[in-house]
């Protein structure tokens, strides 16, 4: 009956909070951690480098979060940027939130901006005939590059 009542099956954990509560920042990719918000890479990137300014709260939307909260992150975005730039020459940014699921959210229930760095022509044939996508380092390279860049 408390799953009937509850609406279908528990929910996930949350891979950020998980993230959060792991030792081991390099293992759970958490690049720099924060007061209110922190980075994150993106453990499914869209293009090498792309990583995550996060809540520390747990919260699903923009009317949810302290503006003191919003501004760590949006201070961590500046940083992030700053950091591809340097490491990855980039041509240009997408920065964002996707708030809710409808709207592309992949972890809805946190909140949480993309940061992903993007080039002229990034968009090879095999993502368009494939389905896939081609990154040229792993996760564990790309967080040791940027953690470098970030703490200089």
């Amino acid at each position: 009956m408390s799953y009937v009542s509850a609406g279908g099956a528990p929910a996930a954990a949350c891979v950020f909070c998980a993230a959060l509560s792991s030792t081991d920042d390099r293992q759970s990719l958490i690049l720099h951690r924060g007061e209110r918000a922190f980075l994150i890479l993106n453990a499914y990137p869209y293009a090498s480098g792309h990583l995550m300014a996060a809540l520390t709260r747990h919260v699903a939307g923009l009317h949810e979060a302290e503006p003191d909260e919003l501004a760590e992150s949006m201070r961590l975005v500046q940083a992030a940027v700053r950091a591809l730039g340097a490491v990855y020459r980039p041509d240009g940014f997408n920065v964002g939130v996707n708030q809710g699921s409808v709207a592309g959210a992949g972890v809805a229930g946190h909140l949480h901006v993309h940061v992903v760095p993007r080039w002229h022509g990034d968009t090879s044939f095999m993502p368009v005939i494939g389905d896939t996508k081609v990154l040229p380092e792993s996760l564990h390279d790309t967080y040791d590059r940027l953690s470098a860049a970030l703490r200089s």
